[in-house]
């Protein structure tokens, strides 16, 4: 097929000889060749793992006629036409590489997706990306949506594949959460508004350095036709606003925890207050909601709550559905989430913290922690975690296969402060690290999981 047809591709052409090679069988490639086959496309599955999940998606897949090939080393099939692959590819992987010099076009799952929503009547999208926060922003921006009357879903990243959304479209926004590797091939995507709401070294293993990553963040913004919304307080993504190729008239608007300038939202005494969508920007502002509003109130929960709020007032939700959506509001599990207290020492688990930047904005939440963390680093240092948030540890507790890691830098930046190392690497060591915990905690103190890493040890 042509290259100029296959750049035409939407949910109204006809797709019966459109040879289509998805890579990936997890939740979000499944999706996509459930789509694509129903849509009448020649489909072809590949992955390079062989699990008993994969299998059973496989199976299913198989009777409804699309052909899939489980295990490493297979090659891209000849006379691809279009090459979907899952966010767990690497973007310089060889099978990428080798469709990109063939000449076929590589499309993620968000190019997918907004390629197959409906040509009238479709949903907004309203996407939220950043190193950190984004599920929580997500989720807020959901709840304020839905506390305005629309007909909303959280979608993507997620958990809700996006894909499905839109071949099931009722809806007048979509709340996406993006993650960086659903970025490097977004290419007619264009949302309504989009958010950075930080940016900090993460996935640096799978896109190999941190300018990379930096670009992959930077198409959150590509296409956006209203509002492309900032942290002021974060130079690298009023960078990645600065450098975005956006739709003539998308406005850049900033968030901050201080108080905002004209075009921005931001914090007056105890309120969320807006600057950037009311008629009379330069004399006034819309009180949007309380901080009291936000659970749990924490220093990066407020960051959060501005992101979702830019967003929803960029869709236009009116500040009472603000507010009221915060206080719906149910946070996802495992962020910032109290566990309990026991002889006056708080327990909080935030094992989503899974890289250094998302555990030193939660250490930096408390003023006397016992911290649990460790597993796999993804190349990353932890020294300016360490520096940052030393005179707030009482201990370290470690685990997983870099606890030697983090060990390393507390010798370096906080050396009086008690490290323990678990040795054990089956699941009886979170076990025996919250006892260890237990052991170096007093009344008044919290113990906090925030791991740093990724659990893939």
């Amino acid at each position: 097929m042509s290259g100029r047809s296959v750049h035409a591709l939407d949910r109204d052409s006809d797709w019966s000889n459109i040879r289509v090679t998805v890579a990936g069988l997890g939740v979000a490639g499944y999706s996509c060749a459930d789509a694509l086959m129903q849509l009448g496309a020649i489909v072809t599955v590949i992955d390079d793992h062989d699990t008993d999940r994969q299998a059973e998606r496989a199976e299913v897949l198989r009777v409804l006629g699309v052909q899939v090939f489980l295990g490493g080393g297979v090659p891209l099939p000849a006379e691809t036409d279009v090459f979907v692959v899952s966010p767990g590819l690497k973007p310089h992987a060889s099978l990428i590489n080798g469709a990109i010099a063939e000449g076929v076009p590589v499309w993620g799952e968000l190019e997918l997706a907004w390629r197959l929503r409906a040509r009238t009547g479709a949903a907004e999208w309203l996407c939220v990306t950043g190193t950190n926060g984004k599920t929580t922003s997500t989720l807020m921006l959901e709840s304020m949506l839905r506390a305005s009357g629309a007909r909303t879903v959280a979608a993507g990243n997620i958990g809700n594949p996006l894909v499905d959304v839109v071949m099931h479209d009722e809806l007048d926004a979509i709340a996406i959460e993006v993650g960086a590797p659903q970025l490097p091939f977004v290419q007619s995507m264009s949302p309504l508004a989009a958010v950075c709401l930080n940016f900090a070294d993460d996935h640096l293993d799978h896109f190999g350095d941190r300018d990379q990553y930096f670009l992959a963040k930077s198409r959150i913004f590509h296409n956006c036709r209203i509002a492309a919304v900032y942290d002021v307080d974060e130079p690298a993504t009023r960078r990645m606003v600065e450098q975005a190729d956006v739709i003539e008239g998308c406005r850049a608007i900033g968030i901050t925890k201080g108080v905002p300038s004209v075009g921005m939202l931001g914090v007056v005494e105890d309120l969320i207050v807006d600057r950037a969508f009311i008629a009379e920007r330069a004399e006034s502002a819309q009180e949007l909601a309380a901080l009291s509003d936000i659970r749990p109130l924490v220093e990066h929960n407020v960051s959060n709550a501005l992101g979702a709020a830019a967003l929803s007032r960029a869709y236009g939700v009116e500040a009472q559905a603000v507010r009221d959506g915060l206080r719906s509001f149910e946070p996802a599990a495992h962020r910032i989430a109290e566990v309990g207290e026991f002889a006056g020492i708080r327990y909080v688990d935030d094992s989503k913290a899974t890289n250094a930047h998302a555990a030193a904005t939660s250490l930096r939440s408390y003023e006397s922690v016992v911290w649990i963390g460790g597993g796999l680093a993804k190349g990353q240092r932890f020294d300016d975690l360490v520096r940052e948030v030393a005179n707030r540890l009482r201990a370290a507790v470690l685990v997983g296969s870099d606890a030697g890691e983090i060990a390393d830098a507390m010798r370096r930046h906080a050396p009086d402060v008690p490290v323990i190392i678990v040795e054990r690497t089956d699941t009886g060591a979170m076990s025996q690290a919250v006892a260890a915990a237990r052991e170096c905690a007093l009344p008044g103190d919290v113990v906090l999981l925030a791991p740093g890493c990724a659990s893939w040890d």
